[in-house]
């Protein structure tokens, strides 16, 4: 956000930040008949982030944060600009104008196709996933274990977990989660299509007003009618895992780029691939495919791996590495770019993951148990996750 200045300028003291807590509004633009629904989450910080129209999560710097407190509290814009002009000593024309640009921001996100699930304004991805924060801003549920016929199940740890949770007790977790703060909802697995109750989690997720992707291997998602009912229930992005030899893969593949949401495209590199890969990618990138994910199938392949992300740079696609990738796929704890799990930042901080019986690990693949969403407090929990 080019427009929004730097606070912290070296010549001042860092200004106190709005204290912390959860807002809510309804915003009316003039080029919408129906108001925007915006939750704002701040940070004791000062940072914050917005939730727009229950279908992307704005992560906002200090300043960005504060307008958007005003922004929520409907403050007049020259009341708005006065204040921050006083707390930041900055010219008050040039609040006026960052005020009414993030307000811009805000009402070109709501009407924008396929839409990032996640936008980051004058920050690099990774860094706020790596400060301390009052609650994730994004909880993995894995609904089952199960997947599609004639998937390779991986190391699924179905021995551990003795049972699945019936549709009011997943709604009850998604309420905890809501009340919390968490305002981003992954829907994974397993293979979790093959509930039948997962269009109605979407919608319930979205009536809470959360944002909700999907981790699917798309073997459901071109049969008639199915993709329409998770779209229609409010699915705001997903992620298909890609075999590249499977021809319903590439349909699904098709059906959903031909949508208005987004996608991301998953591909684990096995040794039978590497020939390939490269030409996979620029297949899909012709296809209009913009967004990938990589994982290897074993660290043997991480050589092979950087040459692919050089190719993802070169192709001038986004490259994911921050969503989990579900136990249908062959290896079920992906090396994404080639890391453990535990390193990458964000695990059992920015996220949380949700075991089909409700148990909470930090991240899919940590097995360090952090309590039971449906039967453990929630302050228990994050206690929990945030002394590991």
């Amino acid at each position: 956000m080019k427009k929004i200045i730097n606070l912290f300028n070296q010549w001042f003291s860092p200004v106190k930040p709005l204290p912390p807590g959860v807002f809510h509004t309804q915003l009316f633009t003039p080029s919408s008949n129906t108001p925007h629904r915006l939750h704002l989450r701040l940070e004791e910080d000062g940072t914050g982030l917005m939730v727009v129209d229950a279908k992307t999560v704005l992560h906002l710097n200090q300043t960005a944060a504060e307008y958007a407190y005003h922004l929520i509290q409907n403050t007049s814009d020259e009341k708005a600009a006065r204040a921050v002009s006083r707390r930041y000593r900055i010219n008050h024309q040039q609040a006026l104008e960052d005020f009414n640009y993030l307000r811009t921001q805000v009402e070109t996100l709501s009407h924008t196709q396929d839409l990032d699930p996640e936008t980051f304004l004058n920050m690099e991805r990774v860094e706020p996933h790596s400060r301390k924060l009052s609650a994730p801003y994004r909880l993995d549920c894995a609904l089952t274990y199960h997947v599609s016929d004639g998937a390779q199940s991986g190391e699924t740890p179905m021995d551990r977990v003795k049972r699945e949770l019936l549709t009011e007790e997943w709604e009850s977790i998604l309420k905890k989660a809501w009340d919390a703060g968490i305002p981003h909802i992954i829907f994974t697995g397993g293979e979790p299509t093959l509930r039948p109750d997962l269009p109605e989690l979407i919608s319930y997720a979205e009536e809470l007003g959360q944002v909700t992707g999907l981790l699917t291997d798309g073997s459901r998602i071109s049969e008639t009618g199915y993709l329409k009912k998770l779209l229609t229930a409010g699915l705001d992005h997903m992620m298909i895992l890609l075999d590249p030899s499977e021809d319903q893969a590439w349909e699904a593949l098709r059906d959903v780029l031909a949508e208005d949401i987004h996608l991301t495209v998953h591909l684990t590199i096995h040794p039978k691939d590497v020939q390939h890969i490269k030409s996979t990618l620029e297949k899909l990138k012709q296809m209009g495919v913009t967004s990938i994910s990589l994982s290897i199938s074993n660290p043997s392949l991480k050589s092979v791996l950087q040459e692919v992300r050089q190719k993802v740079t070169e192709l001038e696609l986004q490259l994911v590495w921050d969503l989990p990738v579900p136990y249908s796929n062959m290896h079920p704890v992906a090396l994404e770019l080639a890391e453990e799990p535990e390193s990458v930042p964000g695990a059992g901080n920015a996220w949380l993951y949700v075991e089909p019986d409700g148990d909470v690990l930090p991240a899919q693949g940590v097995l360090e148990f952090l309590g039971n969403f449906l039967t453990d407090s929630w302050q228990n929990i994050w206690q929990q996750a945030q002394h590991q």
